[in-house]
């Protein structure tokens, strides 16, 4: 349960910008907006050309995300929670980026996958319109990526992430759009968006919900021109635009140069040099779609930070505070046909192994490590749906590209890292999974990684034979207490050869002993 009065902030760095909400969470589980805030940093600048960020933008970023977090800070945040989408994630040179931020601000960005992004920004909107059972599509257009969501008020049924964005796609264009854009030439942008958007829109198609919900600047400034043009000055942004009046727009914007734009009623200047591709995306999408009118919510991924936030703290049940995660790993698990008992014993007993270490004063990791050992645990044999010889190095690769929801890259990371040595070798600096995560990542793993290959051998049969096991502290030494009620010789005899690797990682002497109840 949230405490009461507390402050917590949720940044969004995106492609384009980064924004700030700062918001009190109340004792009866209301809360207050106490601020909002958005800076244009343009991240991506260049990157989609070249899969690198530009050290002036990585600057210039990691100023402003300094300058928010200060602020947010001094409105008495607690906690600041950040993430980074398509400019960061798609970023070479992101690990630089991140090592940057955090020495400027000393905020950690947490990367998240496109599925994500789209499953945050369904939060952040859904939660916001009443739409109660009807299903609705969400759309988001950011910089340098589009998400889009189907679902009504409480669940979602669809999410995809589009490698289309209005600065990705302007930096297809060698010259940009300074100039008048000729209608051969916005033509071949709209190809360019069918051409990314086919197999998505093969899926949308079956779906075809009719209530559309769009959300983004770029949205919201198409919207905001069109209610100018209609004599509409009274809500911004506008609530609603139809694709006729978009396409009104689309004809005005290709008109104008550049310094005409910047003076269009209802644009940000700033967004003048990439406003004609974002439309080219959003009327294509319309089109295809066959949508004759899109609603515009000014929600959007911040939004969804906080709506999981509250939906995570408010929960009684520690299974319903993680239902998401819950879900992901069990969708996971059941797509490569895992043993789900097997699975299910080996995280309790995992679990239990880093309670007694805790207790022990073994570790200093806390419950958030403890829960991806869990959700690793889980997800450790997956990769015998390919073969058994090499399962551990499928299972790694399984869980670094299922784009599970809930976690971020970083999680994400450690879960599949773990799995990866839960077998065979331990983790040295010259793995190349090992070696590309931080330190603090790493020093994760390496507990992660022999609670769980000691708790996997104490099912070696997929028996559930073994009740309980203990780490405990004795005269120098350290017992590893197994508790059984029938013999589980292949247990007893297989975790000996764990004693090693115990006594590395302790730094003590392992004794094994045979709890028989």
């Amino acid at each position: 349960m949230t405490s009461p009065g507390r402050v917590v902030a949720f940044m969004d760095l995106g492609t384009n910008s980064v924004r700030l909400l700062v918001v009190r969470i109340n004792g009866n589980g209301t809360w207050t907006v106490l601020t909002q805030q958005k800076m244009m940093v343009r991240l991506g600048e260049g990157e989609f050309t070249q899969q690198h960020l530009q050290l002036e933008a990585m600057v210039r970023t990691a100023e402003a995300i300094r300058q928010l977090g200060e602020l947010a800070h001094s409105f008495g945040a607690e906690e600041i929670h950040a993430v980074a989408t398509a400019a960061t994630r798609e970023a070479e040179n992101q690990g630089e980026f991140l090592e940057l931020v955090r020495a400027a601000s000393g905020i950690n960005l947490h990367v998240i996958a496109g599925k994500e992004e789209a499953r945050l920004i369904y939060l952040g909107v859904s939660r916001s319109v009443n739409i109660g059972k009807k299903a609705a599509l969400f759309i988001d257009i950011g910089g340098g990526s589009t998400e889009i969501a189907i679902g009504d008020s409480q669940q979602f049924s669809y999410l995809d992430s589009l490698k289309l964005g209005a600065i990705r796609l302007t930096n297809t264009e060698r010259s940009g759009f300074a100039g008048k854009v000729a209608p051969k030439r916005y033509a071949r942008l709209q190809d360019e968006v069918r051409n990314i958007a086919v197999r998505s829109l093969q899926q949308l198609r079956q779906q075809a919900p009719k209530l559309v919900y769009g959300s983004s600047g770029t949205i919201e400034n198409l919207a905001t021109i069109a209610a100018r043009m209609a004599g509409n000055t009274r809500q911004t942004p506008a609530p609603f635009m139809t694709l006729e009046q978009l396409r009104f727009v689309v004809t005005l914007l290709c008109s104008l140069p550049i310094a005409q734009r910047r003076m269009l009623p209802g644009l940000n200047p700033d967004r003048a040099d990439i406003i004609i591709a974002g439309a080219a995306i959003l009327e294509t999408l319309m089109a295809e779609l066959n949508l004759t009118e899109i609603h515009v919510s000014d929600r959007g991924l911040r939004d969804g930070l906080l709506v999981d936030y509250l939906e995570r703290g408010e929960e009684t049940s520690e299974m319903a505070r993680l239902s998401l995660r819950a879900r992901s790993v069990r969708q996971l698990g059941r797509l490569c046909n895992y043993d789900e008992v097997h699975a299910e014993q080996v995280a309790r007993l995992a679990v239990s192994l880093f309670d007694s270490a805790k207790a022990a004063e073994l570790h200093n990791l806390g419950t958030a490590e403890k829960e991806l050992l869990g959700w690793a645990a889980r997800l450790h044999d997956i990769g015998l749906f390919l073969n058994y010889a090499n399962h551990h190095a499928h299972s790694y690769y399984f869980i670094r590209n299922a784009e599970l929801l809930g976690f971020d890259q970083t999680e994400a990371a450690i879960m599949a890292t773990a799995v990866l040595f839960h077998r065979k070798t331990l983790p040295r600096s010259k793995n190349p999974e090992y070696a590309v995560l931080d330190e603090a990542s790493q020093r994760t793993v390496r507990l992660l990684c022999i609670f769980l290959r000691v708790a996997e051998t104490l099912d070696r049969s997929h028996a559930n034979l073994v009740q309980d096991v203990h780490l405990t502290p004795t005269n120098n030494r350290l017992a590893l207490e197994i508790i059984h009620e029938q013999p589980c010789p292949l247990e007893l005899q297989g975790v000996r050869v764990h004693g090693p690797a115990l006594e590395k990682t302790f730094g003590r002497k392992v004794m094994f002993s045979d709890g028989e109840i």
